[in-house]
């Protein structure tokens, strides 16, 4: 059996963005990548992004948020930290050892979001869809 390809997401709260991207890799490609996501200061799972993801099939209404620097100390390695938040947020991120590659995809934070319940759900719709198509780029471009 070969080994997977392990990646972390990591936001700032772990509650959207990082969980979305989580659930989509081992959804798209559980056979060849490990993913897990943190948050920089892990927050609550946010109800939209459940809403969002239950309609593309994927319930992560069950998900835990978890700490980056837990991941840290712990020691765990991965090939890919891939970080979801802004510019600003993505900089706080540790440096991990042993990391073979650290991408940053800068994704608007849907805590962030204004509006009416629907407003805001077409909001996260699009930042779900958006997400997606990161992941599968990373899982066509990355060997097996």
């Amino acid at each position: 059996m070969e080994k997977k390809i392990k990646v972390l997401f990591v936001c700032v709260h772990n509650s959207a963005r990082s969980q979305m991207a989580e659930a989509f890799l081992n959804h798209l490609a559980g056979d060849r990548f490990e993913a897990q996501s943190a948050g920089l200061e892990p927050g609550t799972l946010n109800p939209l992004a459940v809403e969002a993801m239950v309609e593309v099939g994927i319930d992560i209404s069950a998900n835990q948020t978890k700490g980056v620097f837990d991941f840290f100390k712990g020691g765990m390695l991965f090939d890919y930290v891939v970080t979801v938040c802004d510019d600003a947020g993505a900089g706080r991120c540790p440096v991990f050892p042993g990391i073979t590659r650290r991408l940053h995809w800068g994704f608007e934070d849907p805590a962030a979001l204004e509006g009416t319940h629907e407003q805001k759900l077409a909001e996260v719709r699009r930042i779900r869809d958006a997400v997606k198509a990161a992941v599968e780029l990373l899982v066509e471009h990355t060997a097996p």
